[in-house]
C-alpha cells in the first residue's frame, strides 16, 4: 500500500470547527494577496490592447471593449528592444561573472583557507549591511570617475563583485561542505583555485544558481545607477531605456506605453516562475546556521 505524505493539516483536523475556521481564513488571504499582485499586471496587459480613446476614458474600464493587439507590433517598432535587451543580458552576464569569481573566490577564502582576522573580516561585511545602499553612490561615482570606466560596462559590472550579501550567503554554504574533501584535495596537489571550480563550485551549483536569479532580477530592473554612469543608447539597458524614452515621454500615447511595459515586465515574472525551486531550495541550503 502506498503510502500518502499528511500535510501540515490532516482531514482530522479539519473537522474541528477552530481549525478549520483559521484554515479557511488563511486560504482567503491566500486569494487576497493572489489578486491583489495579479491585478496590477492584468490591468497594465489590457490597457495595452485597449484604444487610446478607451484608455483615457472615465471611468475607466477594466476589460477592453475591443482587443488592438496591433499596439504590441507598433511598441516593438517604437524603441530597439532587442538592443536594450542585449545589453540587460550583458550586464547580467558580466556581474555573474564577477559574483561567481569574485565573491565565490573571497566567500571560499573566508571559510576554507587560513585567512588572518577571518572573523574581524565576515564582522565587517556583516557591518556593511547595515549601510544605506544610496550613501555608496556619491563614491562609486567618484571612483569610477577617476579610473575612466564612466559609459562602460565595466561601471557596473565592478560594484557587483562587491555584495556583502551574496559573499556571506555563500561562505554559509561553503561551511557545509566537508573539509575531508579540500583536505584531499590538499593532499593530491590541488591548488586553492582548482579546489575551488573542481569541489566547491560544482557542489554549490544550487546556491549559484539561486544568485543568479536574483543578478538577473537587479540587472532587468536597475535603471537609476545605469542612467548616472551611462550616457550611449548602445548600452543602456532596459529599464534605463524604459525610463528614458517611454516614462519620461509625453507625447507617447498610454495605450503603446502599457503595451511596452508588458513586454518588459512578464519575462522577469516567467523566469522566477519557473526557477522559484532553485530560490527557496538555494535559501534553505545556505541559509545562516544559528
Amino acid at each position: 500500500m502506498k503510502a500518502v505524505e499528511r500535510g501540515i493539516i490532516s482531514d482530522y483536523d479539519l473537522k474541528k470547527p477552530g481549525t478549520r475556521t483559521v484554515y479557511y481564513l488563511m486560504v482567503l488571504t491566500v486569494l487576497v494577496m493572489v489578486c491583489t499582485m495579479l491585478y496590477p499586471m492584468l490591468v497594465i496587459f489590457f490597457n495595452g490592447v485597449k484604444l487610446n480613446t478607451e484608455v483615457n476614458s472615465f471611468p475607466p474600464t477594466f476589460w477592453p471593449n475591443e482587443w488592438h493587439f496591433e499596439n504590441y507590433h507598433n511598441a516593438w517598432n517604437y524603441i530597439k528592444l532587442p538592443l536594450f535587451a542585449r545589453n540587460t543580458l550583458f550586464i547580467f552576464a558580466g556581474n555573474m561573472v564577477m559574483t561567481v569569481l569574485v565573491v565565490g573566490f573571497a566567500a571560499f577564502s573566508l571559510s576554507r583557507m587560513d585567512v588572518p582576522y577571518k572573523k574581524f573580516i565576515q564582522y565587517f561585511f556583516l557591518l556593511t549591511l547595515f549601510i544605506p545602499p544610496t550613501t555608496y553612490i556619491i563614491p562609486n561615482f567618484v571612483n569610477l570617475r577617476d579610473l575612466g570606466l564612466m559609459n562602460t560596462f565595466w561601471a557596473l559590472w565592478l560594484p557587483a563583485g562587491a555584495n556583502a550579501f551574496f559573499l556571506l550567503l555563500l561562505k554559509t554554504f561553503f561551511d557545509g561542505i566537508n573539509m575531508e574533501m579540500f583536505e584531499s584535495g590538499r593532499i593530491d596537489g590541488a591548488s586553492e583555485p582548482r579546489l575551488y571550480f573542481q569541489i566547491a563550485f560544482p557542489l554549490s551549483v544550487p546556491i549559484f544558481a539561486t544568485l543568479a536569479i536574483f543578478v538577473f532580477a537587479s540587472a532587468w530592473n536597475d535603471w537609476y545607477w545605469p542612467s548616472l554612469i551611462l550616457s550611449s543608447d548602445k548600452r543602456y539597458p532596459l529599464a534605463t531605456a524604459i525610463y528614458k524614452y517611454v516614462i519620461n515621454v509625453r507625447r507617447l500615447d498610454l495605450n503603446l506605453r502599457f503595451a511596452i511595459l508588458t513586454m518588459i515586465t512578464f519575462p522577469p515574472v516567467l523566469v522566477f516562475l519557473v526557477f522559484q525551486k532553485y530560490i527557496v531550495r538555494g535559501l534553505n541550503m545556505g541559509g545562516v546556521k544559528g
